[in-house]
């Protein structure tokens, strides 16, 4: 399948079955895949619900979000179905993606083919929600999907949790640049989380010369290391 980006040009996208039977993209151009092909819903299970959002709301309650490549959704959609469980808990929800996926390629994907009525429709909402609008997909999941990446961001609302999932550094450098996180770094809350499946050294002292505390954690299957960055 070939989509036309909003850069006006053509990039071929591949479905790809990965290591827990869930669905990625491959981009041949980039040599790069969306999530990683040793399992796409694990991975973010791993690196951004278990290693993020796990760990901010044993701080706090009203959670605001930052994710950086809203990509396939799958990230919005393993949070939403987080805050399910957790009655307790608000998710204000902020996605940044420049060139936004069709969602008849992403149903392709079956990230909620096992899931109930409900959760398959909340995602089809995720999906269809007006970008650059706030939207209520739940009373307690709100989200803010911005067609810009974060490179193009006049200025950046306060957040919490940083779900940093932009293609890898050397296919995309300019979004890993010491002053992104420094401007991020100001942005945030005290207290405030980064997560990253990302371990290589120079994005590590990057964070660290941005001002965050950096600790390298086991990554998922596949990956020996990722990285959660703390203010």
């Amino acid at each position: 399948m070939v989509l036309v980006l909003q850069d006006m040009n053509t990039r071929e996208l591949k479905i790809v079955q990965t290591g827990d039977n869930s669905g990625t993209l491959f981009v041949p151009e980039l040599n790069e895949h969306y999530h990683s092909y040793k399992g796409a819903v694990r991975e973010s299970l791993h690196v951004f619900i278990k290693n993020g959002l796990d760990e901010i709301q044993k701080k706090k309650e009203d959670i605001q979000i930052l994710e950086v490549g809203f990509g396939t959704g799958l990230n919005a959609l393993l949070s939403m179905e987080y805050v399910m469980k957790h009655p307790e808990l608000t998710l204000r929800y902020t996605a940044l993606e420049k060139y936004p996926l069709d969602y008849n390629l992403i149903i392709q994907l079956k990230y909620t083919e096992n899931a109930n009525n409900t959760v398959k429709e909340l995602f089809s909402d995720i999906h269809r929600a007006p970008w650059n609008t706030v939207s209520d997909i739940t009373e307690r999941f709100s989200l803010l999907k911005m067609e810009v990446d974060l490179t193009g961001l006049s200025r950046m609302e306060s957040c919490d949790l940083v779900y940093f999932d932009a293609f890898a550094p050397e296919k995309q450098p300019e979004m890993w640049e010491e002053s992104i996180f420094k401007t991020m770094y100001e942005a945030m809350n005290v207290g405030g989380i980064l997560v990253t499946y990302c371990a290589k050294g120079e994005v590590r002292r990057r964070l660290q010369r941005a001002g965050f505390t950096v600790e390298r954690l086991p990554g998922p299957p596949g990956k020996r290391e990722m990285l959660r960055a703390i203010k």
